[in-house]
């Protein structure tokens, strides 16, 4: 894509960009099919509209209304630089590499536009070369992949792993050779000028449209003050897509996490400093250091896994609920570990300063001590757990311990590091109002001043779906529930032959419904966890009869279109669990307001999450299938209409024999 946009200054942008959408513009000249559409025609003069006046547009746009073609055609006529955040990376290869060759085409206007992923998924070519030159490293290690990642290093522009596609998700030294901002030594690197996010970062500032994800986005805010962060070049116009995401994902990067992994990182990056030479004073004083790390890192966190109950999860320190039936580690209790906590921040204060008397150090040496003077400053805060606007809990994961503190409320840092530094904004989902109303998304992400557009889906949902009540179950929190609903879901899907998404709100239900129909059912059963999730879409797709049981990994995101995906069935209205740590805590702030926590948080977040899962069925005009929500309260409780209300206008069914009659017309 070539460089140098131009737009004519005569007319508005907005004037401009109908051209384009009409029934005779340039989308319908240069593409085959194109419709022109009222809802996407709307929704793009109202981005064009923002990007022209400056200022904040929410724009809910149902599925189907091709919301991503409305607002890149204003954003690439516009003439600025236009920040796309997406929510995940799937979405942003289908903006880089299918919808712009297409409007590059279409729009005859030449522009430059760069796919930005979180650092993570880019190879650091020192990182690899002294991972290679490391005999410890190597132990471990299976040599055909490496060597495997040696040739593609040779051959690759971009240094993003996703070229590699066989190589694992879940590839267990991959972040020993990965370029992380905690890792970076920055422009002292020997191979700063072939690093694969130097090229990123310079591509980036000479493109008219950057896109990233929303992890990369909040990540980047983060670490805006740390020069060796920052990727994401200056922008005057963001567009967030999937906006309901973004409160989530900013929650986890606008917070603060020491872990168990996270010291063995720095304390394996040492070991590796010191055998590849990069040490030039006495080595023995820099291992010593190193193992005070190692064996005081070690008694916390056991010491911290102590606290929490067995069977890991997340667990309150300070800040959440005080709710008596809640489970809770008391800041009495926390404090029991300040001895041992102490002793590791000592430690990795000791290790900074090896670090710093270094003479003539390298850049290696100074990142593992700029990274052990951070960890201990995050520890102490952490240790402190006296930060109101913060909740701090335990997190234990398998083999990991994380000792984590996360803002209760977001909606500042985001309007601060977000909205304010843009000249215009444009925040939108199929998914963003609740009974009509924005005001939910504005208060959660720190909205204020902004134009409002709802458009519905172009779906005919009264003849494309059917929305599946059964007449009779038993309370979501009853003991019975799970073999209730494990027959009902039976019942389902041998009038569907399979082709479904059974959705869980919790993991215990999903097992449970897993060994009821391991045995019953004719057709293959995936399940969440069982591979990486882009294997099984992948399976899901090619089997075309298959079930997929799976929890909330799946309820966004994900794309089947076609007959294989021909019914979704949720089992219980997703509210958030009031245990969560997070959750406790913001139920808590919005009550101490003295304002209605259920009202104004629980059950608007609920009816977005509902509405996001099951508008996984529907995806193209030619989809048809089976809506199915086997929670009760959906009719028995008064804010059950709520839930109904927010649901595409489907005909609502009770009874088996209807299912079979959608399918047999």
């Amino acid at each position: 894509m070539s460089h140098g946009k131009s737009v004519p200054a005569a007319r508005s942008l907005s004037a401009i960009v109908d051209r384009v959408f009409a029934e005779d513009g340039a989308l319908a000249r240069a593409v085959p099919e194109f419709e022109s559409r009222p809802g996407q025609r709307a929704m793009a003069a109202a981005v064009a509209d923002a990007i022209e006046d400056g200022h904040v547009l929410l724009a809910e746009a149902g599925t189907g209304t091709g919301k991503t073609i409305a607002y890149l055609v204003p954003a690439i006529l516009s003439g600025r630089r236009v920040l796309v955040s997406t929510g995940t990376k799937t979405l942003q290869e289908q903006i880089f590499s299918k919808d712009l060759p297409v409007l590059q085409e279409a729009l005859g206007v030449p522009f430059k536009a760069t796919c930005m992923k979180g650092r993570g998924n880019y190879l650091c070519r020192h990182r690899f070369d002294l991972f290679r030159d490391n005999p410890m490293s190597m132990a471990f290690a299976d040599t055909e992949t490496v060597a495997a990642i040696a040739d593609w290093a040779e051959r690759t522009d971009t240094g993003d792993r996703a070229e590699l596609e066989d190589l694992p998700e879940d590839l267990s030294f991959w972040s020993e050779m990965a370029a992380t901002s905690e890792n970076c030594v920055g422009t002292e690197c020997p191979r700063y000028k072939d690093c694969f996010i130097t090229r990123m970062r310079q591509r980036a500032a000479e493109s008219d449209i950057v896109i990233v994800n929303h992890h990369l986005l909040c990540a980047d805010a983060s670490v805006r003050q740390n020069a060796y962060g920052e990727v994401i070049p200056e922008c005057h116009v963001a567009v967030i897509d999937e906006a309901h995401q973004l409160e989530d994902v900013a929650t986890q990067y606008f917070g603060m996490t020491v872990s168990t992994y996270r010291v063995e990182d720095l304390v394996r990056d040492v070991e590796r400093v010191v055998a590849s030479g990069a040490y030039k004073d006495d080595p023995v004083e820099m291992r010593r250091a190193s193992d005070r790390v190692r064996d005081r890192t070690m008694l916390f966190f056991h010491a911290l896994r102590e606290l929490a109950p067995s069977g890991g999860g997340r667990y309150v320190l300070q800040g959440g609920s005080s709710s008596p039936d809640r489970q809770r580690v008391t800041a009495d209790l926390l404090s029991g570990v300040q001895p041992a906590g102490v002793a590791l921040i000592e430690a990795l204060d000791g290790l900074q300063g090896v670090a710093a008397l270094t003479r003539d150090p390298s850049e290696d040496v100074a990142a593992v001590g700029r990274r052990a003077g951070e960890m201990r400053d995050e520890l102490r805060f952490l240790l402190r757990a006296g930060d109101p606007d913060y909740v701090y809990y335990l997190e234990a994961r398998g083999r990991g311990v994380f000792l984590r503190a996360s803002p209760i409320d977001v909606s500042t840092m985001v309007r601060e590091l977000l909205l304010d530094r843009m000249q215009a904004t444009v925040l939108t989902s199929a998914t963003l109002s609740v009974a009509g109303s924005f005001e939910y998304v504005r208060s959660r992400l720190g909205v204020r001043e902004a134009s409002e557009v709802r458009l519905p889906s172009e779906f005919r949902y009264s003849e494309q779906a059917i929305l599946y009540l059964p007449p009779a179950m038993p309370d979501p929190r009853s003991p019975l529930f799970p073999k209730a609903a494990s027959r009902e879901i039976l019942e389902i899907l041998k009038r569907t032959e399979g082709r479904a998404f059974v959705l869980f709100t919790s993991y215990s239900v999903l097992r449970e419904v897993e060994r009821q129909l391991a045995s019953a059912l004719d057709y293959p059963v995936l399940v969440q966890g069982s591979a990486p999730r882009s294997v099984l879409l992948t399976q899901f797709r090619s089997l075309g009869n298959a079930v997929l049981l799976a929890t909330s990994s799946f309820w966004q995101g994900v794309d089947v279109v076609g007959e294989a995906l021909s019914c979704v069935i949720v089992d219980k209205l997703p509210f958030a669990s009031p245990t969560e740590p997070i959750t406790a805590a913001r139920i808590d702030a919005i009550t101490a307001r003295g304002e209605n926590a259920f009202e104004r948080y629980q059950l608007p977040l609920a009816i977005l999450t509902l509405e996001q899962g099951l508008g996984r069925l529907i995806r193209h005009r030619r989809d048809r299938g089976v809506l199915a929500v086997l929670d009760p309260r959906i009719r028995s409780k008064g804010y059950g209409a709520r839930f109904l209300d927010a649901l595409p206008p489907a005909p609502v069914v009770s009874r088996l024999d209807d299912i079979a009659r959608f399918f047999a017309r």
